[in-house]
C-alpha cells in the first residue's frame, strides 16, 4: 500500500469513516491488477484511492466492499476474468482473488448518569473497543479516566450524537429517568436500557405509556438493564450490562454455553 493510502486510510478512520481496504491475493493468467494491488474504497463504493483492476473487476470489487462494510466482516471475492458470459464480463483470460476487510469505527456506548455503576460500565467500555462518552453534570474526569469523552453540561442530550449504531445506558439513579428515556427512544439506538430495579423500571414504563409514549418504542427499552447473573454489588451490574450490550451486538442470546444446574460457590 502506498503512503497515500496510508495517510488517508489515517484520516478516514480519525474521522470515524467506515471504509474497506480491497487487496488482490492470487492472480491466475492474464490481469490489469496484480498481486498485492489494493485500493480504500467507503460506504457508498466509491473507490477513494489505489487499483484492483479496471471495468467490471473493480465494479465488482466496490459493490462487495459495500456489502463487507455493512456485514462488518471480511470475505475473499473470486473473480473470474476467463468467462466474458458466465464469469464478470471481461475476458481478459485470468482469475483474481481480492480480499476485502472493513475497517469500521468503534461502536458508540453512551452512558448517561454517575457513580460507581457507570465507571465501571465505562472502564467495561473502553476493555470492549467501544467509544465510550459519560454525559451528567456530576460526572468528573477523575472518576472516568479512560473515556473518550465527558460532557457536563448536556441537559437535552443535544451535544452527544445517538444514532442506529449508538448503545445508551441510563445510569442516572433515578434522576429525570423517564425525561432521558423519552429523548433517547426518539434516536433509535441500537441499544436501550435503564439501570434499575424491577419496580422502578415498572414505574418509568407505565408512567410514559400514561403520557401517550407509543408502546412499540417502549418495547425497545431494557429494563432493567442486564443480564440475570446474579448481580448483587455495582460491578456485577456493571458486568451484567455490558454483557447483554455484547449479546445483543453479535446477536446472541446470551445463554450458557453449557446447561448445568446452578450452584452458588460463594455464599
Amino acid at each position: 500500500m502506498h503512503l497515500s493510502a496510508v495517510k488517508l486510510a489515517a484520516r478516514l478512520a480519525s474521522e470515524r469513516e467506515p471504509f474497506a481496504i480491497a487487496t488482490v491475493i492470487r492472480v491466475e493468467g492474464s490481469s490489469s491488477a496484480k498481486s498485492g494491488s489494493s485500493a480504500i474504497i467507503d460506504s457508498r463504493g466509491k473507490l477513494l484511492d489505489g487499483w484492483v483492476g479496471g471495468g467490471c473487476a473493480e465494479s465488482a470489487v466496490r459493490g462487495a466492499a459495500i456489502e463487507c462494510i455493512a456485514a462488518g466482516a471480511p470475505r475473499i471475492l473470486t473473480l473470474d476474468m476467463m468467462d466474458e458470459l458466465m464469469g464478470i464480463g471481461m475476458p481478459c483470460g485470468g482469475i483474481m482473488d481480492v480480499y476485502i476487510e472493513p475497517v469500521l469505527p468503534q461502536p458508540d456506548l453512551v452512558i448517561l448518569g454517575h457513580g460507581r455503576i457507570a465507571e465501571v460500565l465505562a472502564r467495561l467500555g473502553t476493555l470492549m473497543n467501544f467509544h465510550v462518552t459519560v454525559s451528567d453534570p456530576g460526572a468528573e474526569r477523575a472518576k472516568f479516566p479512560e473515556v473518550d469523552r465527558l460532557v457536563t453540561d448536556d441537559y437535552d442530550l443535544s451535544s452527544v450524537p445517538v444514532g442506529p449504531g449508538t448503545y445508551v445506558v441510563i445510569a442516572t439513579q433515578h434522576r429525570g429517568d423517564q425525561l432521558w428515556l423519552r429523548r433517547v427512544l426518539s434516536t433509535g439506538a441500537a441499544y436501550i436500557a435503564l439501570v434499575s430495579s424491577h419496580h422502578r423500571a415498572n414505574l418509568v414504563i407505565d408512567d410514559l405509556a400514561a403520557d401517550g409514549m407509543d408502546p412499540e418504542l417502549l418495547e425497545r427499552v431494557w429494563a432493567p438493564a442486564g443480564l440475570d447473573i446474579g448481580a448483587a454489588t455495582p460491578e456485577e451490574i456493571a458486568l451484567s450490562v455490558m454483557s447483554q450490550i455484547v449479546a445483543i451486538r453479535r446477536g446472541s442470546a446470551g445463554q450458557a454455553l453449557k446447561p448445568a444446574v446452578v450452584r452458588a460457590c460463594v455464599p
